[in-house]
């Protein structure tokens, strides 16, 4: 009866040759893009550096498709024109991430890498400003505190009026709008710090600047605020729009005024306005 039982003893050998457990690396790549799909973009590129089935999985198109906006074909045309060939959804969705200038580089339209909601800004040279081909008003001056490199300083006027649109198939949802804007004008940084002249800011605490949106839907928003804190750069809430039909364009027109001409003002700075979903909101410094 023990004979049994010695053959296992007598060869170690046979023993250390088992199969070991089966660890991560074993998953089929299939059921590893089957987890990933169920994780935010950052996440899913994190697991992709864990082993090669991890690694492969993360290239599997209807992971990035269900992460991309519905309507994402049609914000490539019009982003990119003919559209991005034959790239795999996570070069797509990738692309979509980065910022991408469109209108001639007046607007700059990307998605957030974690949620795949889509964000829009217009430069100051993409709206119309009252007065801005007259150096006596306004002068466009090169900066590093703006993603278009570039903003528009009001030195003085009496009639202060910025309008603006854009049309842009935005995926459904809710979205706010804001103006980025700074009283005083940066200069560039002295041993490391950074400067701002706030000389001539004058006029804005007289009256308030009213900022308003309307939407071909037929939505309009607007609010009232005095412009503050000279020397940091805000972002004042204009209004909230919805999109509820992602496969047409939604037409945005929008206005930021103060006409009361009994006294001038300047000293401002308008960098943009920014467009983000209204889940963002608490990124965004609201007044």
């Amino acid at each position: 009866m023990g004979s049994g039982f010695s053959f296992f003893k007598a060869d170690p050998v046979g023993c250390s040759s088992l199969p070991a457990k089966p660890g991560l690396g074993d998953l089929p790549e299939s059921c590893a893009a089957e987890i990933m799909g169920y994780l935010d973009p950052p996440e899913i590129c994190k697991l992709a550096k864990m082993n090669r089935a991890f690694r492969g999985a993360s290239w599997a198109d209807f992971i990035w498709e269900a992460k991309l906006p519905s309507n994402y074909q049609i914000i490539v045309k019009k982003v990119f024109g003919d559209g991005l060939g034959d790239l795999g959804k996570r070069d797509v969705y990738e692309r979509l991430c980065r910022p991408n200038t469109f209108d001639g580089g007046a607007k700059t339209v990307w998605l957030d890498k974690s949620t795949g909601s889509a964000c829009l800004s217009i430069s100051s040279k993409g709206l119309a400003i009252t007065g801005i081909d007259d150096r006596r008003y306004w002068n466009h001056i090169p900066t590093e505190e703006s993603r278009f490199s570039t903003v528009a300083y009001l030195q003085q006027i009496w009639w202060f009026e910025v309008d603006g649109e854009v049309e842009f198939p935005f995926p459904a949802g809710k979205y706010c709008l804001f103006f980025r804007l700074q009283l005083g004008r940066s200069s560039q940084k002295r041993f490391g710090r950074r400067v701002c002249n706030t000389e001539h800011v004058h006029g804005w605490d007289r009256k308030p600047v009213r900022f308003q949106l309307w939407t071909s839907e037929g939505q309009y928003a607007s609010s009232e605020c005095f412009l503050t804190e000279p020397g940091k750069w805000n972002n004042y809430h204009a209004g909230d729009f919805v999109v509820e039909n992602p496969n047409t364009v939604t037409k945005i027109k929008l206005s930021m005024t103060q006409i009361d001409c009994t006294h001038t003002k300047g000293g401002l700075c308008l960098d943009s306005v920014v467009i983000y979903p209204s889940e963002f909101r608490e990124r965004l410094k609201q007044f």
